[in-house]
Parts: C-alpha cells; sequence; structure tokens
C-alpha cells in the first residue's frame, strides 16, 4: 500500500449550547508513503481538527462522519480510525500514526524524566526490557540530536531549551518507527535558527525513518522549506490543493492568493522606514532619548551558592520619542530580559540604563512607580495576560483604575470603549470574557489595554508570534497605525526578521547577551555584517521553495563554515 492515511469525504461537528457547530466539512484528502503534506489556512479553518481525526483524539462532543482510513506501518492492512475502539486505538497511535504536539512544554510531564516518558511509550506496546528500552531511549536521543544522550535521559524536560523539548517530543513519536506523523504546528513558539533544525529534524524523519508527514502549519516559510505538497483550508473547507511548487508559483483561490499575499518578506519595510525618516521635524536626532543604556549589564543571581548568569553584558542602545528599534536575536539572547529592565520588572546590575529620564540601575520601586503610568506592555501571550475572571472591558481598564484616572470599570467604559474602537474592535466586544475572543481579538484587546494611560513608551515582546499569518499582517497594520496616531517610542521584541523589518526604524541584534550588530533594516538585513546576523538571516525561510531551497544550502555553508 502507498497510501498511508486516506480521508474520504470528512465531516466533523461539535455540540454547543447554541447548538451544532459545523468544524470540517466533506474534507477528501490523502497522504503517500514518504510524502510531506502540509496542511495550512487561518486558525478556525479546521486544520488542527482534521489531523487530531487521524488519531481519533477529537472530544466526546465531537459527531465525525465520512472514513479515515489508516495503513499499519507495515502496509499489510488497513483500519478506519472513525470506527475503531479505544483499545484499537491505542494500539494504532504509536506505532501506526503519532503526534507531535505545538508547545512541548505541556506535553511533556514535568514530574517525571525524559527517558521515563520515552520509555512509557515502547512497554505500553509490547514486552521490552528495561535494559532494552533503555538503550533504544538512548539512541533515539541521539538520533534527534540532544547532545551526551547516555547523561540527559535522566534530565527533566525543564532542564532542556525549548528546541531541545520539541527534539524530546520528536523522539517520542519516533521510537516505535511509525509510517506517519502528524506535527501541528512544531515551530511556532521556536526562534529563527531553532526552527531550522527542527526542519531538518522533521526532514531527517521523512528521509531516514521513511515515515509520510502531515505538517499543520500557519508559516507559508515552513511550508515552501519542508512540504511536498499543500492542502489550503477556510471554514472547514477543502478549497485547494496542489504540489508546493505549483501552488506558490499559481495559487488558483482568492484566499490562498489573499494567505500568500499577508506573508511579510524582508526588505518589504524599507520604504516605509525611509518615509517615516523623511517626515521627522528637524531637530529629531537631538532630542533626548527615551531610552539610553549604556554599557548595561543584568545578571540573575545563583542560587544555593551556585554562581550567577549574565544575561546581558555590556549592551549600548537608544530609542527616541516616536522612534520603533525592533530587537531581535534567538532565544537566550537576552531580548525579553532587557524589555523586563526598561519595564522595571528586572533590576539592573551594571553599566546605565536611563528610561524616561530616570536611571533605573538602583532605583527604589517608589521612585519608579510614578513612571510606570508612562509605559505600556504588550505581552507575547494574550490569553494568559488576561484575568479569564474578568470582561475584556475591565481588562482594559485595570490601568485606568490603578492610577487613578477612573474610580471603577463603570466610570471607565466610556473610555474603554474609545480604546476597543481604535483597536478596531466593537465596543460590545468589552462585554466579553478573554476566552471568548480568537487570538487575534485577544491581541488587539492587549494593545487596547496597552495604550490606555496614552504612554510614551510601549514594550512589544514577541506579540505576533503564536498568530497564524493574515491574523498577524492585520495586528502589525493596526500596531504601526496606533503608533503613528499616538506617537510613542517603541521596544519591538521578536524572533520574526521579516515582522521586525515592516514596523521597525532601527534593528539591533543581540547574541549571548552581547549587541552584535545595529543600524537600519536595509543595513542590517539588506547587507549584514556579522556571521550570527548573516546566520540568523539565512535562517529565516521564505515563501518561495526555489529561493528557500538555495536559503537552505547558504545556511547549510554558514554553518559549516563556524
Amino acid at each position: 500500500m502507498s497510501t498511508v492515511v486516506d480521508i474520504r469525504n470528512l465531516g466533523v461537528s461539535f455540540a454547543t449550547d447554541a447548538g451544532a457547530v459545523k468544524a470540517v466539512d466533506d474534507v477528501s484528502l490523502s497522504v503517500q508513503r514518504g510524502e510531506v503534506l502540509a496542511i495550512v489556512g487561518e486558525s478556525g479553518s479546521g486544520k488542527t481538527v482534521t489531523a487530531k481525526t487521524i488519531l481519533g483524539l477529537l472530544p466526546e462532543t465531537a459527531t465525525t462522519s465520512g472514513a479515515v482510513v489508516l495503513a499499519n506501518r507495515a502496509g499489510t492492512h488497513e483500519n478506519d480510525v472513525i470506527s475503531l475502539s479505544k483499545q484499537r486505538l491505542r494500539d494504532v497511535r504509536g506505532t501506526d500514526v503519532a503526534m507531535v504536539f505545538q508547545e512541548p512544554s505541556t506535553a511533556l510531564n514535568p514530574v517525571y524524566t525524559v527517558g521515563w516518558q520515552i520509555i512509557e511509550g515502547l512497554r505500553a506496546h509490547g514486552e521490552i526490557s528495561k535494559a532494552d528500552a533503555r538503550a533504544k531511549a538512548v539512541e533515539i536521543l541521539g538520533r534527534v540530536g540532544i547532545p551526551d544522550p547516555e547523561v540527559r535521559i535522566d534530565h527533566f524536560p525543564h532542564q532542556f531549551s525549548g528546541g531541545q523539548k520539541q527534539r524530546i517530543v520528536i523522539a517520542m513519536a519516533l521510537v516505535l518507527e511509525p509510517g506517519l506523523i502528524v506535527a501541528d504546528e512544531p515551530t511556532t513558539a521556536l526562534d529563527v535558527t531553532v526552527q531550522a533544525e527542527i526542519l531538518d529534524l522533521l526532514r531527517r524523519c521523512r528521509d531516514e525513518f521513511g515515515a509520510a508527514i502531515v505538517l499543520i502549519t500557519h508559516n507559508m516559510g515552513v511550508v515552501a522549506d519542508l512540504a511536498d505538497r499543500v492542502a489550503v483550508m477556510y471554514q472547514g473547507n477543502l478549497i485547494e490543493q496542489a504540489p508546493v511548487d505549483q501552488l506558490f508559483a499559481n495559487p488558483q483561490q482568492a484566499y490562498t492568493k489573499a494567505l500568500l499575499a499577508a506573508v511579510p518578506f524582508v526588505g518589504h519595510g524599507t520604504a516605509r522606514a525611509e518615509a517615516r525618516a523623511a517626515a521627522r521635524p528637524e531637530g529629531w536626532a537631538e532630542q533626548t532619548p527615551v531610552v539610553q543604556a549604556t554599557g548595561l549589564e543584568i545578571e540573575y543571581p545563583g542560587r544555593f551558592g551556585s554562581s550567577g548568569f549574565r544575561a546581558v553584558t555590556g549592551v549600548d542602545l537608544s530609542i527616541r520619542p516616536g522612534e520603533v528599534l525592533g530587537l531581535v536575536g534567538e532565544s537566550g539572547s537576552g531580548k525579553t530580559t532587557i524589555g523586563r529592565a526598561i519595564a522595571g520588572l528586572t533590576k539592573v546590575t551594571g553599566g546605565s540604563l536611563r528610561v524616561l529620564g530616570a536611571e533605573m540601575n538602583g532605583i527604589r520601586e517608589r521612585d519608579f512607580r510614578p513612571l510606570r503610568s508612562r509605559i505600556g506592555f504588550v505581552f507575547q501571550d494574550p490569553a494568559s495576560s488576561f484575568n479569564p475572571l474578568l470582561t475584556i472591558a475591565e481588562c482594559v481598564a485595570e490601568p485606568l483604575i490603578i492610577h487613578g484616572r477612573a474610580r471603577d470599570a463603570r466610570g471607565a467604559r466610556a473610555r474603554v470603549d474609545e480604546l476597543l474602537e481604535a483597536v478596531q474592535l466593537p465596543k460590545a466586544y468589552g462585554d466579553r470574557y478573554p476566552h471568548e475572543l480568537s487570538g487575534g481579538q485577544r491581541q488587539r484587546a492587549s494593545l487596547a489595554r496597552a495604550i490606555a494611560l496614552e504612554p510614551e513608551l510601549l514594550i512589544a515582546d514577541e506579540p505576533t508570534s503564536a498568530l497564524d499569518v493574515s491574523v498577524q499582517a492585520r495586528v502589525l497594520e493596526l500596531f504601526a497605525e496606533l503608533q503613528r496616531e499616538f506617537g510613542f517610542a517603541s521596544l519591538f521584541i521578536s524572533h520574526d526578521l521579516a515582522v521586525v523589518d515592516i514596523l521597525a526604524d532601527r534593528i539591533a541584534v543581540l547574541y549571548h547577551g552581547k549587541l552584535v550588530e545595529e543600524g537600519t533594516g536595509s543595513e542590517v538585513l539588506g547587507a549584514p555584517q556579522q556571521a550570527y546576523t548573516q546566520r540568523l538571516l539565512a535562517s529565516l525561510p521564505v515563501p518561495d521553495p526555489i529561493a528557500q531551497a538555495e536559503r537552505r544550502e547558504q545556511l547549510r555553508a554558514l554553518r559549516a563554515a563556524d
């Protein structure tokens, strides 16, 4: 059998208090052995529901029709997953099909070692001795690129980086050598360099392990880098499918064209940055910076007698009024640490950091408190930054109440309605709770809360990393409009160079806590001088299969040179 899975006229609906909601409608797809099929579409299109149906992972509220025919690893017989009993589903999962989840931190159990969690899957699917199971777990950890697997097998999930945890989740999926791997947004929360490594690993899963892959993603660059064929979903329907080269070169559906048009490219922000620079008033460059760091150092103290960890070393940077500084670098480079120090959430341990005229090195909380109303903060995950027990209006009103601009949420409602309208949300959404809004809508509400006090400085920490491309494009455009309207300075932290290029007047590149390169987008991204910046740029997948193949070879050459 050359077909690993054959989805036939699949329909999925969910029972809710308001009646049945159709999530997937008459979808038919198939995946061949050794093939990578990417399923793309914006949030709510049904791509994850379709993928979870292959493993029988839908909740009890789901009603399913059609068939999902899955071949076993040896290709000798088939099973219709929809009609399988719970016992047979347990037999199929792991051996015939396995899943790589989006967030490895929640997929791994924090109280068990990673070795125990890999061995658990082996022992659940057959008799195997402890010694053989451990040897197999060590082998698979080594094959997915975990260094010193004989030692790291006894470590806990929190002792690994985000990229290493994703490798461990992939190892758990591969350990029983299934014929099909379903990867649900496997690179969403990873920076571009780690993302490139995970994509190489998934490519090896196909080439070395012989596994077919169903890739669920909103990142069209990842699709161009890895996929053989692409299926586009919209509102539960499969609207287009084609080989990857054909889809990117000649998309047929208007929605597919809009999806590709929403993808940011490095270089698209050059004209905007030049226009903003030309519009600056005379003498702007001589204005006192809103943020001025000189030899900035930030060290986290050690625990139980261990030495401290220096996260930021000797950083010099500045942000002038109305300017957007993009801060980029891989995970652990110190980006968020600098953002938190500017917001007064992390102590400065060396050098100088002046924020809105106040020296942060040694400042007392009671002296900094009056400045907090002049600083806004947009968090990476709006779902966790909102109180789930408060309505959106109450969440947005919080800064107004805390800083004495309103007595209570009712008194602040008129201002809250204005803010919601400013971020293009109907004011009626103020009466909803955070879980009743989509990811993009929650991020808009987060922007409304950040600008509630009309701050002079706004810090945005990865505000679009979890959003699909179409929603990301709208949020970025909204951010740019708000910045023009309110004129705040901004530190925009991201690992996506194309996103930063669109918004930033200048870009600063961090590597291991040090500032290695700084300049305009055309200088830093158009002609990078430092090897690390070149590697960072080469790691960013572009939504063009031909260009991405060339970029992949360029990245391999840069790695070899290191």
